[in-house]
């Protein structure tokens, strides 16, 4: 039997259709979503993966009844893992989108939604062994405006990327924006570390607006680091001491190799273990 789902607050076998063919968000990608980590019970940087949800909705004009609220999606996401046996350790990916109705105009800005809990792989929950390589995904170019710090449905640019870097044989690919400064990666926020600061793209580049990025950034400013959010080219990657990709789900993964360019992962492992007491 297939893991259940909740869809509009209601359970169900999670092999079942639930949308039709004229849903918006598989018509049009009109719709948000967050992935969200489980440990233990507990919903890592719960409060920072709702704001960015009701954000999102507000900026996408989507009209939320009143009982939605943190509290409601987090008690259908706790009894969804209890019933899925995943409250240890879960992925969770909660995906809001307009329903049926309207070409292009939505008939109406109610916010759908379906949750799904599926266990957590067994590498999520530690520190990657082996450096990742990494290239940049040269075929297409990400905006720079407020849609771009979102995370919607409309993925594409990130899905093509990605198959790009298998194809490729990378293990990821990091995107450009209009100016071909850095963005992001597929799933995650880019970070290098040059003399002992810390840099990573400013909102304003066109990277998602992440959880994990925004935690770190926090964090590593109450420990005394530097950083520095702005422009970062590729050439600035080259040249850097380390790099690093975050995302929620894997916390923090460290880059081996881009390009001619080569990282120990050293200044990677001290902040993985930053995070790690952050969540203990």
């Amino acid at each position: 039997m297939a893991p259940l789902i909740v869809y509009n607050g209601n359970f169900l076998d999670g092999d079942k259709p639930f949308i039709g063919a004229d849903n918006r968000s598989f018509r049009y990608g009109d719709g948000l979503f967050e992935t969200m980590k489980i440990i233990n019970g507990k919903l890592l940087l719960a409060d920072l993966h709702f704001e960015r949800l009701f954000t999102g909705m507000q900026r996408l004009r989507f009209e939320p009844p009143r009982y939605f609220t943190p509290y409601y999606f987090m008690d259908l996401i706790s009894k969804l893992c209890i019933r899925n046996h995943t409250e240890e350790a879960a992925r969770v990916r909660m995906m809001v989108f307009r329903g049926e109705g309207g070409r292009h105009e939505p008939a109406d800005h109610y916010p759908n939604f379906v949750i799904q809990a599926m266990p957590l792989q067994q590498e999520v929950l530690s520190l990657n062994k082996n450096g990742l390589l990494v290239d940049i995904y040269p075929e297409l170019r990400k905006s720079c405006d407020w849609l771009a710090n979102l995370k919607s449905n409309n993925y594409l640019p990130y899905v093509m990327a990605a198959i790009y870097a298998r194809e490729s044989k990378l293990d990821d690919c990091i995107v450009l924006n209009g100016h071909g400064h850095i963005a992001d990666a597929t799933i995650a926020n880019v970070f290098m570390i040059k003399d002992s600061i810390v840099y990573t793209p400013a909102l304003s580049e066109g990277c998602v607006a992440g959880v994990m990025r925004r935690h770190l950034i926090k964090l590593l400013r109450e420990n005394s680091f530097r950083v520095e959010e702005g422009s970062l080219r590729t050439e600035a990657l080259l040249q850097a001491d380390e790099i690093f990709l975050t995302n929620a789900l894997y916390g923090l993964r460290w880059v081996g190799a881009f390009r001619s360019s080569q990282y120990p992962g050293t200044f990677a492992r001290e902040i993985h273990q930053l995070l790690q007491d952050s969540f203990s």
